[in-house]
């Protein structure tokens, strides 16, 4: 017969288990894993028409929709035995980790663009309607998110600033001197609180307009009226303070670490060769310290993209909206408007950005590693 496996003594060399699958099986797989994908397809289609009040066919939940997706993954599993045969079996060990990523990263995303395409405020009795593009529409209108967008802008920028300080503090960490393991655990403290406690011990406390040492201190040195978040340039800068105090303690520990790997024979070499201590570290110590530079900065900049909690705490984005950062006035889209559906178009479109911009971010600074090196 045509479609039965040929003995192991008839192999050809350079076969697979997966070339010996009769092609009837193979016709089987397909067909299975064919037809539970436009099943599943076509349930979602139906659910997502009658949700949006374009078609009258459809359920009131979404639990069809959840029965159709393990069907889906259970025939996905049937089709690749059939399909693949021992590679198969193989590939079901990584079946459940791709159908638990598609279920809690995939769809919600999808979802995501679909809400964002509704006009849904939890305050209104009306519910969520299909709204196309108004979301959009508005989104680009918006004074208040493109300023949320160049303040974002302004945060990145200020990591370079934060990079210089930890590099310094790393340097004087890897240098020989006096109680260093204490002064090491000082600085990483700011890094074991939480943000929303700095907010409160420091920005709450501290700087509190009244009766804050640092306000206090302001005017014994001068300042008349030292109200830190009130003026949006000195709101946006002591922003900027608080979460570098908070988060330059990792870009530090990641470079002091980078700096204890490097080899001390190298240093000792520059150092017979008559370098100064400043051609030393411009030519040798921040050369090799350039990929441990930039995955740090990298890590840094993903975290202050997602800058919200020290704002949401301290001003709210005040004053009128000048230290909002694109995360927290997302937050409080939500939170003050209710406005479910223009807020997650908010979040969506940030989300783009966000992707676009760190996959440029990655490969230039592949490309200047490479080229420095």
């Amino acid at each position: 017969m045509a479609d039965q496996i040929l003995p192991t003594n008839d192999w050809p060399a350079n076969a697979v288990p997966s070339d010996l699958i009769p092609p009837g099986r193979k016709r089987l797989g397909w067909t299975v894993m064919a037809a539970a994908t436009l099943g599943l397809l076509a349930t979602i289609l139906v659910q997502i028409l009658y949700k949006s009040e374009v078609d009258t066919i459809g359920f009131e939940t979404w639990r069809p929709v959840v029965y159709a997706y393990v069907l889906w993954g259970v025939a996905l599993g049937i089709g690749q035995v059939l399909t693949r045969g021992e590679d198969g079996q193989r590939a079901l060990f990584l079946l459940p980790a791709l159908l638990f990523t598609i279920a809690m990263v995939i769809f919600p995303t999808l979802f995501g663009f679909y809400i964002a395409l509704t006009d849904w405020n939890l305050s209104s009795f009306s519910g969520r309607r299909f709204n196309g593009l108004d979301n959009f529409w508005q989104m680009l209108s918006d004074p208040y998110y493109r300023n949320a967008l160049f303040n974002m802008v302004l945060y990145v920028l200020a990591v370079l600033v934060e990079y210089v300080i930890a590099f310094g503090l790393a340097l004087l960490l890897n240098a020989q001197i006096r109680a260093r393991k204490f002064f090491r655990v000082v600085f990483l403290m700011p890094l074991m609180l939480s943000p929303v406690a700095v907010s409160w011990m420091i920005g709450k406390s501290l700087m509190e307009y009244r009766f804050g040492p640092a306000a206090t201190l302001a005017r014994h040195l001068g300042w008349d009226n030292p109200a830190f978040f009130s003026d949006p340039i000195i709101a946006r800068i002591s922003i900027m303070i608080l979460d570098a105090w908070t988060f330059i303690p990792f870009m530090m520990i990641m470079l002091l670490a980078g700096l204890q790997a490097m080899s001390r024979e190298v240093l000792e070499a520059a150092r017979v060769d008559g370098a100064t201590t400043w051609q030393t570290f411009w030519q040798v110590t921040f050369p090799l310290m350039l990929p441990v530079s930039v995955t740090a900065v990298i890590l840094r900049i993903i975290f202050k993209l997602k800058l919200a909690d020290i704002i949401i705490t301290v001003t709210s984005g005040g004053p009128g909206g000048a230290t909002d950062s694109v995360s927290s006035f997302i937050y409080r889209e939500y939170r003050d408007r209710s406005n479910v559906g223009y807020g997650t178009m908010l979040a969506m479109a940030y989300l783009v950005i966000i992707v676009v911009f760190v996959t440029w971010l990655l490969k230039l600074a592949n490309r200047f590693v490479r080229n420095v090196n």
